[in-house]
């Protein structure tokens, strides 16, 4: 049975400063342990939210997807505390056994931050999410939700200020 979200938050992102927007406000909302579920259709805009958060959160360099390797750490720096920052990609996992395979369960620790695109293709191993992330294309604009699953991701959804306020 899908878990019910214990607060969510809808917006309309018009255009890709409101998309970085959008990560900026995610990266100053994150905490250790944060599983976070990207969902939406390809193009949607999953990477490019990343990226917004990954620069937000301090990243200099590039930010691949790792749609190829099926993830890319990163180390970020939260509260003065370096914290490891992990960015899956699971679009071309073949099967679920690849994830256990890989050994990407034990990154879910309750220490790293976890940002998975394409969960699906990692149930059910996959550790459950404290935020779903759903993004569809809308017009030329992206529409997206937010979705509390858990206490963490309440604690992040309340922390989190966006759109932000002039």
């Amino acid at each position: 049975m899908p878990q019910q979200p214990k607060q969510q938050l809808s917006a309309f992102l018009p255009d890709e400063s409101a998309t970085q927007a959008l990560g900026a406000a995610l990266a100053r909302a994150l905490g250790p342990g944060l599983v976070i579920y990207l969902l939406g259709d390809l193009g949607a805009g999953k990477t490019a939210l990343t990226r917004a958060l990954l620069h937000a959160a301090g990243h200099k360099g590039a930010v691949k997807s790792p749609t190829y390797t099926l993830s890319e750490p990163y180390r970020i720096e939260l509260d003065g505390q370096q914290v490891n920052l992990i960015h899956y990609d699971l679009y071309r996992m073949s099967s679920p056994e690849e994830f256990l395979d890989a050994g990407f369960r034990e990154d879910f620790d309750g220490n790293n931050i976890c940002i998975v695109e394409w969960p699906e293709k990692g149930e059910p191993v996959l550790p459950p999410p404290d935020v779903k992330v759903l993004l569809k294309v809308s017009g030329r604009g992206r529409e997206v939700e937010l979705q509390a699953l858990s206490d963490l991701g309440l604690l992040c959804l309340e922390r989190l200020h966006y759109p932000p306020t002039p």
